[in-house]
C-alpha cells in the first residue's frame, strides 16, 4: 500500500516527520512525498541532505493546516495523509489557548475536509496520552482532534477515505520530553528538578513510532484509535541511569501535569481489543461506522479478545518497567549527547 503512492506528511519536518520520511526513502518505493510544514529552514536543511537521486520524487510545501486553501493544494492526487503537525507544548497550550485550537482543532477539521475533497485514501493522524482523560489544554484539543478524524468516517459518503488515530507518550528525546531538558540541566552542572518522586512515563523511542505508524496504515480500515504496548519508567530510575551524582531538587507538579501518564481509560475499556502486541479502541457504533468482520478479514485475524471493564493502561500500573541498565543503554542507543 506503500510502493507507488503519493504520501503527505503534516508537520514533516519534526522529530516523527522526518523519521517517518527517511523510512520511507530507506524500506519502501513511494511515487512521491509531498512535506507540508511551516518551517521554511527545516525545509531547506531537509531537502539538502537528500540524495539528488531522488530529489525529485520530493515536493515541499510551505503552508500551515489552519490554511484550508493550501492543504487542499497540497492533497491533490495524494493516496495517503499522516497527520503529525500539531501545537505540542503543554505550557505554551495553557497560555495561548487560543492558538493550540486553531491548530490542533480546527487544523485537524482542515485536514479532513482537504482529504475528503481530494479522495484520499489513508489518512491516519497521531495523538497524546495526554488526550486521554485530559487536564490540561494540549490534551483537550488531541481529544477533539482524535474525535473529528474517527468520526469523519461517518461524514465520507462514497469518498473510498479511511481515518484512524495513533496514540503514544512522549519519545524519548522529543523536543520538550524530560530527558533532553535533564541532560541539559546535567551539562550545565544544575540540579535535576523533579516534580514529583513517584512520577511515571511511558517509554518509546522515535524508531518504535515510527514502526508503529506503518503497523497501523496496514492494519486500519477506518476507525480504529490504536495503542502500543510499551514499558514504563520510574523518573527516579530515569536519574539514576543519568548519573547517580546528580542532584535533584523538588519543585511540585507543574499545571497541567499528570504524576502518570494515562493511553486508555477505564470508560474506553468496553470497546478496547487486545491483540497481544498492542491496543485497538473501536469506535461507538454510532460515531463511525466501524464492522469487526471486515476488520477481521482485512487483516486475516481470528477471534477479538476485548479487554476486561475495569480495565486501564497507564504507566504506574504497567506490567513492564524498564531497569536503571536498560535506561542507560537505551539513552546512549538514542540520544545524541
Amino acid at each position: 500500500m506503500i510502493n507507488n503512492k503519493i504520501i503527505l506528511v503534516t508537520g514533516g519536518t519534526g522529530s516523527f516527520g522526518a523519521s517517518f520520511i527517511k523510512k520511507l526513502e530507506e524500506d519502501f518505493n513511494p511515487k512521491k512525498i509531498i512535506i507540508f510544514s511551516r518551517d521554511e529552514l527545516k525545509q531547506s536543511q531537509m531537502r539538502s541532505n537528500i540524495d539528488e537521486k531522488i530529489l525529485k520524487k520530493y515536493r515541499f510545501f510551505i503552508g500551515d493546516v489552519r490554511d484550508q486553501e493550501r492543504l487542499n493544494s497540497a492533497c491533490k492526487g495524494v493516496d495517503i495523509v499522516v497527520h503529525a503537525a500539531a501545537l505540542k507544548q503543554v505550557d505554551s497550550a495553557e497560555y495561548n489557548p487560543s492558538e493550540a485550537i486553531k491548530t490542533n482543532i480546527i487544523g485537524a477539521e482542515n485536514v479532513v475536509k482537504a482529504s475528503l475533497q481530494n479522495n484520499v485514501g489513508h489518512i491516519l493522524a497521531l495523538s497524546t496520552d495526554k488526550a486521554c482523560s485530559p487536564i490540561n489544554l494540549y490534551g483537550a484539543t488531541k481529544l477533539a482532534s482524535d474525535k473529528i478524524f474517527i468520526s469523519a468516517n461517518n461524514i465520507k459518503g462514497t469518498a473510498k477515505c479511511k481515518f484512524s488515530v495513533l496514540r503514544y507518550g512522549n519519545v524519548m528525546g522529543s523536543r520538550g520530553s524530560v530527558l533532553p531538558f535533564f541532560l541539559g540541566l546535567k551539562k550545565q552542572n544544575k540540579p535535576l528538578t523533579i516534580t514529583d518522586r513517584s512520577m511515571t512515563r511511558f517509554s518509546l523511542t522515535l524508531e518504535e513510532g515510527v514502526n508503529f505508524a506503518f503497523l497501523s496504515l496496514k492494519m486500519m480500515v477506518g476507525g480504529e484509535l490504536f495503542v502500543p504496548k510499551i514499558p514504563s519508567y520510574r523518573i527516579m530510575d530515569l536519574v539514576k541511569a543519568i548519573g547517580d551524582k546528580s542532584k535533584i531538587k523538588i519543585v511540585g507538579i507543574r499545571p497541567g501535569e499528570k504524576l502518570h501518564e494515562d493511553l486508555i481509560s477505564v470508560s474506553d475499556s468496553p470497546k478496547t481489543i487486545d491483540t497481544n502486541k498492542f491496543y485497538i479502541i473501536r469506535p461507538d457504533v454510532l460515531v463511525a461506522p466501524w464492522n469487526e468482520k471486515n476488520f477481521t478479514k482485512h487483516n486475516k485475524l481470528g477471534k477479538i479478545k476485548y479487554c476486561k471493564k475495569d480495565f486501564y493502561y497507564s504507566s504506574n500500573s504497567n506490567e513492564k518497567f524498564l531497569t536503571v541498565s536498560e535506561l542507560k543503554k537505551l539513552i546512549d542507543k538514542n540520544i545524541k549527547y
